[in-house]
């Protein structure tokens, strides 16, 4: 994202306070677009009932600080900000906002709302000194198709506004399988004010994935076989840019590992493989087994609720593998788990077209200002915005990826492949655009980009070429364009001593 186009998005929305000045309503709203320009990304963790959200916010946050059993605030959004001192905020629906008292229980944060119940609450907000928050605000949702129209209706009515921008400026969208609710979900959250301009901002998790094989140490391979294929499928691959799977409970506990769980797991690596499976074919009997001497009932039952029967036969092996202290054991658990690649799809797929994403989300709130608050002396406003809509190239890239992923583009498969892949649909780093080492040095990175530009401006040139796929060719050319002048200045730049 240029910083013209940044700057432009908050131009823009200068503008439009000038000309609505008089609104109150239109102001508060542009003042809040304002601040979002401002703030980190906000991305919501959205998913069906028990599909595993805020056991996966605190896995990617790294502390538990998300609530995951079953009471009422599992049923609130609950916002999560990145703050110097923690604090929780509650914002009533009717009165002003009250500081929730700050309360641990075993390492874990415990909400304590005094009664108040869920349907009397609009929002918390959590202030936490989390790193993994300085450069994203998660966004924790009540399940979607809940047994409770009223909690289901909150989520769909923040997350799918129907005449404004969605809260979110991108989705993580929790499934334990593709199920045409989830679909119905996703077409929806394209479908807000936002997603309608031509933007794919979702990703897919396969949640739970450790349950597809029955909690077998190689269920993450299952599921990432399941994972593949619905990343193919026609339907899901229009409304998401990937799907991952992760075994959310490990990824949680293995970011969060304590001395006596290191402890416990170490006790059981020391039994013999026969007697370990034996005892581990069921978590009731995982439960109730005597050996080894020295774990307790309580040990093996914090054990099951943490780590399940796969991160517990996983960890083991871990063990007796060699992993021998309890931080790199930890990280070992947290990449076979599946949230690092998870967190690379975020990083390449959203951190890296932030600003574009939250400026998108400004200018269609705009747009939409104007559609619903007509007024004279919009002329100039309207003008600056069809400018600025026209000239950003990041805009055009983030319409043709949309459109590539929906076969809505003329190209043989093998070049939209490629388009996808240029216009920065695997990530918008240079190497990944162009599919090479992410330690290329400049003057590779720079001779590639100029075999991929000539090879389509060819494209473009061809009379084999539909003529509907000439605007795709020229955001490709440009993109190629932007990566080998970005390659060549940095190839110029003098090395320091």
């Amino acid at each position: 994202m240029t910083a013209s186009t940044t700057a432009g998005a908050a131009a823009l929305i200068r503008e439009a306070l000038e000309v609505y000045a008089d609104d109150l309503h239109a102001t508060q709203d542009l003042q809040g677009y304002a601040r979002r320009l401002a703030e980190p990304l906000r991305i919501a963790v959205a998913g069906m009932v028990k599909a595993g959200k805020s056991t996966l916010l605190n896995a990617i946050i790294g502390e538990e600080i998300a609530p995951t059993d079953t009471g009422e605030c599992t049923r609130i959004v609950t916002w999560y900000r990145h703050g110097h001192t923690p604090r929780i905020t509650l914002h009533p629906t009717a009165g002003e906002p009250r500081t929730l008292p700050l309360k641990r229980v075993e390492g874990r944060l415990v909400f304590v709302l005094d009664g108040i119940r869920a349907e009397e609450v609009e929002r918390l907000d959590v202030e936490w000194p989390a790193p993994a928050l300085q450069a994203m605000t998660l966004i924790d949702t009540p399940g979607i198709a809940s047994v409770s129209q009223d909690v289901s209706a909150r989520s769909l009515a923040f997350l799918t506004p129907e005449d404004s921008p969605s809260e979110a400026d991108a989705v993580i969208y929790l499934m334990r399988h593709l199920h045409a609710s989830d679909l119905r979900f996703l077409e929806a959250f394209r479908d807000t004010e936002a997603g309608r301009s031509g933007t794919v901002n979702a990703i897919a998790v396969l949640s739970r994935a450790d349950e597809v094989g029955a909690g077998r140490i190689d269920s993450l391979l299952s599921a990432g076989n399941i994972a593949e294929r619905y990343s193919r499928d026609p339907n899901l691959r229009k409304l998401a840019l990937g799907v991952v799977p992760v075994a959310g409970l490990l990824a949680q506990s293995a970011r969060t590992l304590r001395q006596p769980d290191f402890e416990a797991l170490q006790l059981l690596a020391t039994l013999d493989r026969t007697e370990r499976e034996r005892m581990m074919l069921s978590a009731d009997r995982f439960r109730r087994s005597a050996a080894p001497a020295g774990l307790t009932e309580e040990a093996r039952a914090s054990l099951l609720e943490r780590y399940g029967l796969f991160g517990i036969r996983l960890a083991v092996v871990l063990i007796r593998n060699g992993f021998a202290e309890p931080t790199p054991l930890a990280h070992e658990l947290a990449r076979r788990s599946g949230l690092d690649p998870l967190l690379d799809v975020l990083d390449r797929q959203f951190q890296a077209r932030a600003e574009a994403l939250k400026a998108r989300t400004a200018l269609v709130a705009v747009e939409e200002l104007l559609a619903s608050r007509p007024r004279q002396g919009t002329e100039n406003l309207a003008a600056s915005l069809e400018r600025l809509q026209a000239n950003a190239h990041e805009f055009r890239e983030l319409r043709l990826l949309a459109a590539l992923r929906t076969s809505e583009v003329e190209l043989v498969a093998e070049l939209a492949a490629e388009a996808e892949r240029l216009v920065g649909g695997q990530g918008a780093a240079a190497y990944r655009r162009l599919a090479v080492a992410p330690d290329a040095a400049p003057e590779v990175l720079a001779d590639e980009a100029r075999r991929c530009l000539a090879r389509w401006r060819a494209v473009a040139e061809s009379p084999l070429t539909a003529r509907s796929a000439g605007e795709a060719c020229r955001v490709v050319i440009r993109s190629c364009e932007g990566v080998l002048a970005d390659c060549t200045g940095r190839h110029r730049q003098p090395q320091s001593a």
